[in-house]
């Protein structure tokens, strides 16, 4: 142990304190033995450190800092550097706020594009999620803070998170929902990771010895810190055994409790206390350094030109009939949409960042070369009808000879806590569009939003650039794009398909009740549709230039492979080239082609540069559930170059030499993989995959509610009182949604109905205790009386400890928690 020394000089009750935080979002301090408080953020794409009322929901406003692109728009660059560089920005500002820990990158993989939180994770490719988050973690942790990598591991769906079962096969979650992650404490060298809520095959992921111990602590080789999503702590003892040294928020010493009661009757060894706790120590002394230092000052325009910078790069083309961009001056433009007024620019949720500057397109008019005759809202953006607002866009329209049509998904469709319902753009944005189809087929789309959406309509636009979520600046950087100032550089960093129903998963998602089944197993995104020769709208890698590549010449050796790009076009462009690998061998079930290196090329007109791409222990590896290990197929190798999955330029095969492992699977078992054709697969072939039952994916409704069920399940409660609030609560929300407040309605959703009962002990900061959670349950459970009695008679005891401590009065989370 690194801290064995100050250790030694603590009590039990000292050690098992910095195992919980201090409040909302400070870790606890002992000021007697030097040891500081350090504080956590929110902060994937920026800075979000609430001066005042804390909380976890993006309620209260923030310390202004830079907005950058979320993850999902900067994984369209597919530039490692460039998401370094950005690292770096980060890390800066969150030195100046005296932020020790910044909460990101997210590295989810977008199993289903209706997964609420796609905005702010990569992509659905674990190898360009590894390398874009491993580069953004040394960029912020260049500053002596921390990076805090998340959410580990498969969450993947917002509804009922927190205590939703995933249940996926072995091979799956290491090929497709850990490599990430492996990258990111291999490469990146993370100093914190934040565990899911979630639970994974059976077990909360935080408490998962296979994964918090097997996998990320012997096999990974990280020492590091992982800290519980916000409330997300079930057995504190379990989780601190599997090596989850920190639970956030505070629970007011609750859990901490726990802690010291069970080393006292022998159920943990205070080695396992001593560990976490030099562990974290590691973590306080190490990110502390970095304000000790020279202050960093923040140029907050130098950073707004950084946002728009990673913006331009992320941005994607998409559709360039009659080359109609870029917009040429001679040309009228009629602005219309209400997302130009008034910018689309990042999601909702915890990752909330209040902008130090704004940019929103109409604002920018004056500064463009662009003819504009006018602009128009043309549709409201919660979706709400208007004949008027349609007619006077159209009337608009005439008179231009383009049309520049903001659209896109509105703040509160995208968010935290919630899953989509639809791959739909709202219908009255929709309507719009057709309309001015009829009087100006001339238009140009700029889309906003975070996944992928549903484009039946595309037919009826010729242009299509898709901003996504590009931060503060991206209204700007849309604009410089459009004007051809800037040459369109981005990919799709995941798949559009033509319909939600062609999706792998669209049978399995989300888990409504106790668990979901990934059935699908390591088919998602590309590797299915390529697999299964499912027609999409646009493939994974896709994206348009205002010039054109050429590729050329490839040489392959056991090292890698060598080609030729030219920018065969008449302008300088930066051309994305993607290496894709197929093992020849049908002894065991893989994808078609799997993405396994990639780099982003900059070149003038005409200008020819030879690229090599180098081999890693990822590019033949698979998992063998026989061995538990990686091992290596001997077979023929197709190496494929391509400009996206379905696009490949170039092609050569070698050779490998493999472990030799024995066969892992039955193939007349399981027919479903080896055809690849995976989105209906029965729950027999499922099994047959997992080696083992699934369990019943539906609630018993017969049992007594308890800590890990949530308000939604009251509908089926036994007490009258529980049953009136499960009604009241959809009702509000329900009205809430009719008379414009969803923000709100969405809250309730968040906060109460999937919350587990458990969270509003693990989230109140000490406000509400196990003990009154008890009381609680026992109204629900039918004993109204009874509970009441114990819920105020636990409420008094509560009061009492309080004010024994001198502490009663003082919230230790700061005001405003959602209780």
């Amino acid at each position: 142990m690194k801290y064995k020394e100050i250790i030694s000089k603590m009590t039990r009750e000292e050690k098992a304190s910095l195992m919980s935080g201090k409040d909302f979002w400070q870790t606890m301090d002992i000021e007697r033995l030097g040891i500081p408080s350090i504080f956590l953020a929110d902060g994937p794409h920026g800075i979000r450190k609430q001066a005042e009322a804390a909380d976890h929901l993006g309620l209260n406003e923030s310390i202004p800092a830079t907005c950058f692109p979320t993850a999902a728009t900067v994984a369209n660059s597919w530039n490692e550097e460039l998401a370094m560089q950005m690292g770096t920005y980060l890390g800066k500002e969150a030195v100046e706020q005296k932020v020790n820990v910044l909460l990101g990158p997210g590295i989810n993989m977008k199993r289903s594009p209706l997964s609420g939180r796609n905005f702010e994770y990569f992509s659905e490719d674990p190898y360009l999620a590894g390398k874009l988050a491993a580069g953004m973690i040394k960029g912020i942790q260049s500053y002596g803070i921390s990076a805090c990598v998340k959410h580990f591991a498969v969450n993947n769906q917002e509804e009922r998170r927190m205590s939703i079962d995933t249940i996926v096969d072995e091979r799956t979650l290491r090929e497709m929902y850990l490599t990430a992650f492996e990258m990111a404490v291999k490469e990146g060298e993370t100093k914190a990771v934040m565990s899911a809520y979630n639970k994974l095959n059976g077990e909360y992921t935080n408490e998962n010895m296979d994964l918090m111990k097997q996998i990320l602590r012997d096999d990974w080789n990280y020492d590091g810190v992982v800290v519980t999503d916000w409330g997300g702590s079930n057995e504190r003892v379990a989780g601190l055994i599997a090596g989850n040294e920190l639970e956030m928020p505070t629970t007011a010493g609750e859990t901490n409790q726990d802690i010291v009661t069970a080393i006292e009757s022998g159920e943990i060894k205070e080695d396992v206390l001593d560990q976490c706790v030099d562990r974290l120590l590691d973590l306080v002394f190490t990110t502390e350094k970095a304000f000790k230092q020279k202050p960093k000052t923040v140029d907050k325009k130098e950073h707004h030109q950084m946002a728009q910078r990673v913006a331009e790069e992320s941005i994607i083309l998409l559709k360039n009939e009659a080359n109609i961009l870029p917009l040429q001056q001679d040309k009228t433009v009629a602005v219309i949409g209400d997302f130009a007024r008034e910018t689309r620019y990042q999601g909702a949720g915890s990752s909330i960042v209040n902008p130090t500057f704004l940019d929103h397109p109409l604002d920018l008019l004056e500064e463009t070369e662009l003819n504009s005759i006018g602009y128009e809202q043309g549709f409201d953006r919660y979706g709400k009808r208007s004949t008027r607002k349609i007619n006077k866009a159209c009337a608009l329209a005439e008179q231009a000879d383009v049309v520049l049509l903001y659209m896109g998904l509105d703040e509160v469709t995208e968010a935290e806590g919630l899953d989509r319902q639809s791959m739909d753009i709202p219908a009255n944005q929709i309507e719009l569009l057709d309309a001015l189809y009829e009087v100006n087929p001339n238009i140009v789309v700029v889309l906003s939003c975070g996944a992928a959406v549903e484009m039946p309509w595309m037919t009826k636009v010729k242009g299509l650039v898709h901003a996504y979520l590009s931060g503060q600046a991206g209204a700007k950087a849309v604009q410089r794009i459009i004007t051809g100032a800037v040459n369109p550089s981005g990919k799709l960093a995941e798949t559009y398909p033509l319909r939600y129903e062609d999706t792998p998963a669209s049978h399995q998602f989300p888990g409504k009740e106790v668990s979901v089944e990934y059935r699908e197993g390591p088919y998602i995104g590309y590797r299915y549709y390529d697999t299964a020769d499912v027609n999409v709208l646009f493939p994974f890698g896709y994206g348009l230039s205002y010039t054109s590549f050429g590729y050329s010449d490839i040489k392959v050796s056991e090292e890698g492979v060598t080609f030729n790009i030219t920018n065969t076009g008449e302008v300088a462009g930066k051309e994305v080239a993607q290496l894709y690998v197929r093992c020849q061998s049908k002894a065991i079930f893989r994808p078609d082609k799997e993405l396994k290196g990639f780099i982003k090329v900059d070149l003038n007109a005409g200008e020819t540069k030879t690229v090599t791409l180098l081999f890693d222990d990822k590019t033949f590896r698979y998992f063998n559930v026989k061995t538990n290990q990686w091992e290596i197929e001997s077979a023929d190798y197709k190496i494929m170059i391509g400009a996206a999955s379905d696009d490949i330029r170039l092609e050569d095969v070698i050779f490998i030499e493999g472990t030799e492992a024995p066969l892992p699977y039955d193939k007349d078992k399981l027919p479903s993989y080896y055809s690849g054709k995976v989105n209906d697969v029965s729950i027999e072939e499922f099994e047959t995959l997992l080696g083992h039952k699934v369990p019943d994916p539906k609630w018993d409704r017969n049992k007594p509610l308890g800590y890990n069920d949530t308000i939604a399940q009251c509908q089926y409660a036994k007490g009258l009182f529980a049953r009136f609030a499960f009604k009241l609560i959809k009702l509000s929300h329900k009205f809430l949604w009719k008379i414009g407040k969803r923000d709100t309605a969405n809250l309730i959703m968040m906060s109460v109905y999937h919350m587990p009962f458990r969270g509003y002990a693990r989230m109140t900061g000490g406000v509400i205790n196990m003990p009154m959670v008890d009381g609680v349950l026992m109204i629900v459970n039918g004993h109204f009386f009874k509970g009441m009695r114990h819920v105020l008679r636990e409420r008094k005891k509560l009061v009492k400890l309080n004010k024994d401590k001198g502490e009663f009065g003082t919230s230790k989370t700061g005001e405003g928690e959602v209780l």
